[in-house]
């Protein structure tokens, strides 16, 4: 196998975010060489950043060797900041607490982030959102792929 990079955009949706009745969706686009794979799935009573997040832990548990660096794109600031500014190192360090005391939100997922992500060589950059980039827009249309199967 190539030791080019393995190409990853995801994306997370949600609409009704601050009802009961919200649908989330999330999408992903892998690409390596000429291989393309995408992917995509949907939850109820979700948020914007949990979409995003699952996007981002199916997208690694997708890809099965471990000795291929790894380029994921993501909109999202929330996202790539944890990882570029290592916000991590602090929430384990302060047992999942935040600089003002708070339980980190969504420590549910970030721990399997954070295992998959160390466990690879993965590059986060951000992109973005709605601005024209090709296989961004494509994860954004898998996203509401599965919020529209969620609200069938």
């Amino acid at each position: 196998m190539s030791k080019d990079a393995i190409i990853v955009y995801t994306d997370g949706a949600c609409s009704g975010n601050q009802s009961r009745k919200n649908v989330g969706g999330w999408g992903v686009v892998l690409k390596h060489g000429d291989h393309y794979k995408e992917f995509y799935g949907g939850e109820r009573n979700t948020t914007n950043n949990r979409m995003e997040m699952t996007a981002c832990i199916r997208a690694l548990e997708a890809i099965k060797t471990k000795d291929v660096p790894i380029k994921l794109h993501s909109d999202s600031a929330y996202i790539v900041n944890c990882f570029l500014q290592k916000w991590y190192v602090k929430w384990r360090r302060n047992n999942w607490k935040t600089a003002s005391k708070k339980p980190v939100e969504n420590k549910d997922l970030w721990e399997p982030l954070l295992d998959l992500a160390e466990k690879m060589d993965v590059q986060f950059i951000k992109v973005k959102g709605h601005a024209g980039v090709e296989l961004n827009e494509r994860a954004d249309e898998l996203a509401n792929l599965g919020m529209d199967e969620v609200r069938d």
